[in-house]
């Protein structure tokens, strides 16, 4: 890109670690925005293995509106049931015919939507049963196009289909780091073998107040692995000594864990659900409204709104800006003198994806660090490398190598 468009600043600021408060959040698996973040990337996913196998080419769609509404459920120790379905409209626009040489193709979106989810439903949430307990409907805009690409510029360079921007940083902090890899842990295969009570319903906050941290970690049970109230105690009591161990791997700072906090055992109110997930008592879910593309929430960082999970792999850069910004934040972080990185991508639909509008790169440089010219050359050198290999990124969304959300 035009060396013009980036531009390279330092910021005088302290490092997050250092602030005196800090805030991380993590939605995880089986929490209802990460399932409609799921299935609206499955839907994508889907659907561009499909166009691939019929044209050769991904078609435009932007399938990164899905809802998810929580149903009711008479969850009880051994048992329970499911009332009301979870409902989950699947939505967005996909093209779902072609005019070619040999006539009209069709493309059997409907299909697709539906079988996608109910693939991910049954491969991550095993105690949901895709029969009994959800009802997935889908209402996705439809589209024809002739089978010539229409986001190309004149030199046949793939064109931003948004005007839009991504955020990135690096390096993650000890915070960042425990919120993310304890969610991971109690979702983790460890974890599951040894307490199959333990639902994928995972909400890790971490606070940071100087140097003492306090994670709060809600975890949903399975009622019918919960045979009375003294299992379901006896359990808690064992995942909290097992994350406690855990984050003492992780961490040298005195660390407090509060599993399950609105319990009170006294009145029998406890964590208890027939399917895992809080999706079955109430609690919904919408993409985009969960984990950014590195897997968290940090308030304390630059953060994107874009929904980037269904979004398509190719042009639309709401997603491929967040992951290419999370790219370069990760390279820049490790040069010398750099402590951390933030990274900014601004588009202008129709404008060359590799070309974007601007790019700014912000360093927190480290105690006694400068900013140096040497810095700024070896910085422009990876932006530009970043984005003339920017089909890497849409290769790596589509084999599933890059965190999301």
């Amino acid at each position: 890109m035009n060396s013009m468009n980036i531009i390279i600043e330092t910021l005088q600021q302290q490092p997050v670690e250092s602030q005196s408060v800090e805030f991380v959040e993590r939605k995880g698996l089986g929490h209802p925005d990460y399932i409609a973040d799921s299935l609206s990337e499955e839907f994508s996913l889907e659907l561009c293995k499909e166009y691939q196998k019929k044209f050769g080419t991904i078609l435009h769609h932007n399938v990164d509106k899905l809802l998810l509404v929580g149903g009711q459920s008479n969850p009880r120790f051994g048992g329970g049931e499911v009332i009301t379905p979870i409902y989950i409209v699947m939505s967005g626009r996909a093209i779902n015919e072609v005019n070619t040489n040999g006539g009209v193709e069709y493309i059997p979106v409907g299909r697709i939507a539906l079988q996608s989810a109910k693939n991910w439903i049954r491969g991550n949430l095993p105690n949901l049963d895709v029969k009994e307990h959800v009802i997935i409907d889908h209402r996705v805009g439809k589209g024809s196009i002739d089978l010539v690409c229409n986001y190309n510029t004149k030199e046949g360079k793939v064109c931003s289909n948004d005007t839009s921007f991504g955020v990135g940083y690096a390096p993650f902090d000890m915070l960042e780091r425990l919120v993310f890899e304890t969610e991971r842990f109690i979702n983790g295969p460890y974890i599951k073998k040894r307490f199959p009570e333990v639902g994928e319903d995972v909400k890790v906050m971490g606070l940071r107040n100087g140097k003492e941290v306090k994670i709060t970690i809600a975890v949903a049970t399975v009622s019918k692995y919960v045979p009375d109230l003294q299992h379901y105690l006896s359990v808690k009591e064992e995942l909290k000594s097992a994350v406690k161990d855990f984050i003492a791997k992780k961490s040298d700072a005195p660390v407090e864990v509060f599993l399950n906090n609105a319990d009170r055992p006294e009145k029998g109110v406890v964590y208890l659900t027939v399917t895992g997930t809080s999706a079955e008592m109430g609690d919904d879910g919408e993409t985009g409204r969960g984990n950014r593309t590195n897997g968290l929430i940090t308030p304390q960082r630059p953060m994107s709104l874009e929904a980037a999970a269904g979004k398509n792999p190719v042009s639309h850069v709401g997603k491929i800006y967040n992951v290419l910004a999370n790219r370069i934040a990760e390279k820049v972080a490790v040069l010398k003198g750099v402590e951390e990185a933030y990274v900014k991508i601004v588009s202008q639909i129709g404008r060359a994806i590799d070309d974007p509008h601007m790019a700014n790169v912000q360093l927190v440089m480290g105690k006694g660090e400068i900013m140096t010219s040497h810095l700024q050359t070896e910085i422009k050198g990876i932006v530009d490398s970043s984005l003339e290999s920017i089909d890497e990124v849409t290769r790596a969304i589509l084999e599933k190598r890059v965190t999301l959300f």
